[in-house]
This record gives C-alpha cells, structure tokens and sequence, in this order.
C-alpha cells in the first residue's frame, strides 16, 4: 500500500513588511479563516472536507510570526487543527526572524528569505524556538519539519536532528537543492545523520528535465491521480502532496476558487474510494525508513498537461 501525506503548509502574511501589527488582525482571519460570502474557505473548510472523507492532514504550522505577535494566535490556529483530529508539525520562514520583537539572533539585520542563508548553529536555534513555541501553544509533540520556501541545505537536516526531530520534507526538487543530495533526485524517503528526508513528490510532465510538483495548485486531478496510481503500481514508498492553508481562495482571497475546491474535493474522495491501495497518513508514529532506491519521476502525459492547461485558463478568468 501506497503511503500518502497530504501536506498543508500553514502561515500567516500581512502582504508586504510596513505596518504589521495594524495588518497582522486582518490577515490572520484572511490567511486561518478564509471568510467569504459562501462560508470560510481557509483552515475550517480543508479540515472539515479531509474530516468527512476520513482522511489525515499534516499542517506545517510556521510559529515565528508568535515572537512578534505573540502567543495567542499561534495557540489558536493549532487548536484549530487539532480540534478537527489532524497533525500539526513544523514550518518555518525565517522572514520573520528580524521582525521578532525580541531579538532571535545576534547580529542579524534585514530579511533572509531562506533557513540555508543561515548557519547551522542558528538553524539550530531558530528550528528551537519554533519548537518552543508550538510546545506552549499547545501543540502534540512534533517529530517532522518543513523549511519555508522549501529553503533548506544540508545543514537544514543535522539541525533537524539536533532538535530530536526524526523527519524532513524540505526537499522539492523544483527548488535549489543542490547541496543536500549532489548528484541525486530524491523521490523516496532517504536517511541522512539519522533524519529521514520525505521528499516532495515531483513528476515529469513536458520534457526529459521538466519537473513539477504534486500541489494542489500547480497540477490537474488528473495529473495527480496518473501520479498516485503510477507510484503505487511501482510499489513506491510514499507520495507527498503539497498545498497550503489559503490555496481554496481566488488570488484576492475575498472568495473561493471554485476550480481548486473541486480539485480538492475530487482528490479527496478518490483517496477515500481507493483506502485499499493507499493509506492517507501523517508521521506521528512513522518507523524511520532506511535507505531506498530512487525511482525516476513519474512522467505524464500530453492529454494530462493539455487539461491542466485548460484549467489554468479558465482559474485566470474566474480571478
């Protein structure tokens, strides 16, 4: 059986840097709530479809924006989650290290959009106070982590283990990964200094070097269907799904987005039809896989990138 993690990045912006703590209300009921004329469509709709299809969700809380705005929202976004039954881990963007109202770091000025532009002394600290601050939120214990902007090195993975942390899934080969496996394109669970890295299941789709990865935006039902389906009778280990807490909303996040929500509710009753061929999990509990051969990506199909193109077009329309 295949295993499959649908994973939900979870943060909060203001849209721009100037005047956060007048933004920060707003946006908080914008990026968690998702109110729209027809129902909230952010955090409370993903969890209540996931819920009805009976289906685990894996919300990669970033937790830095607490150290500007305190404990509260934090508190209340993990309860959120964990009311509904699912898991919440690690996330963080480290854009918000120089804007901690008490200093995270010595010596830091200025925006440093990735956790690699760091050392691993201060991945350390920093993937520390994340922890710290889902502890006192409330947050179950955590065992995985996931770097914003996918903006982890190797480094990024000793820290994780250093924190006591058993999993990553940093790795999306459609960023810069260089550093962490040179040479290799990670599709399955691989170990390194005792953390196991869940890659970011990507696929082929136009050319011999053209990846993309299984998110909830980037790709058609289809195309992730042919994906889930292909890695399962390849007897692969897993498949990791990306989205993210405000992917139901329009780019205006003032309304749904019809398409995206019907991707979403598709995919879930597929994985729900098929539990006999894949088993929708999160990584509480998860046994640390050993080394495992790296398939090749997945390829698609023209048909498939034809429909997802077709899709694209008509979301533009709809803004």
């Amino acid at each position: 059986m295949l295993n499959v993690f649908f994973t939900v990045d979870t943060e909060i912006w203001c849209d721009g840097w100037d005047d956060l703590d007048i933004k920060f209300p707003a946006a908080f009921r914008r990026y968690v709530y998702g109110p729209t004329r027809h129902g909230n469509y952010a955090l409370p709709f993903t969890l209540e479809v996931l819920s009805d299809h009976g289906l685990h969700g894996v919300f990669f809380i970033e937790s830095l924006f607490a150290t500007r705005f305190g404990a509260e929202p934090l508190r209340e976004l993990v309860g959120i989650v964990q009311d509904a039954g699912h898991e919440v881990q690690l996330h963080l963007h480290t854009e918000w290290v120089d804007e901690a109202l008490m200093p995270l770091l010595p010596g830091i000025f200025g925006k440093r959009q990735n956790l690699r532009q760091f050392s691993r002394t201060d991945q350390v600290k920093l993937i520390r106070t994340g922890l710290e601050l889902l502890h006192q939120a409330g947050a179950a214990p955590i065992n995985a982590f996931r770097a914003g902007n996918f903006g982890a090195n190797l480094d990024t993975l000793f820290a994780v283990g250093e924190n006591g942390l058993h999993f990553d899934s940093s790795y999306n080969a459609t960023f810069d990964v260089s550093d962490i496996a040179p040479g290799q394109l990670l599709t399955q669970p691989q170990a390194f200094a005792g953390v196991t890295e869940y890659p970011v299941t990507v696929f082929r789709d136009r050319g011999p070097t053209s990846l993309r990865p299984l998110h909830l935006t980037a790709c058609s039902f289809k195309e992730m269907t042919w994906v889930l389906n292909s890695a399962a009778d390849s007897n692969w280990d897993s498949v990791v799904v990306v989205s993210h807490n405000f992917e139901l909303l329009n780019g205006r996040k003032d309304r749904p987005d019809p398409i995206v929500v019907q991707r979403f509710r598709q995919l879930c009753g597929f994985l729900e039809r098929r539990s006999d061929r894949f088993s929708v999990r999160g990584f509480r509990g998860l046994a640390r896989r050993e080394e495992r051969a790296q398939p090749e990506p997945v390829r698609s199909r023209p048909w498939l990138t034809g429909g997802r193109f077709a899709a694209q077009l008509a979301r533009r329309a709809f803004g």
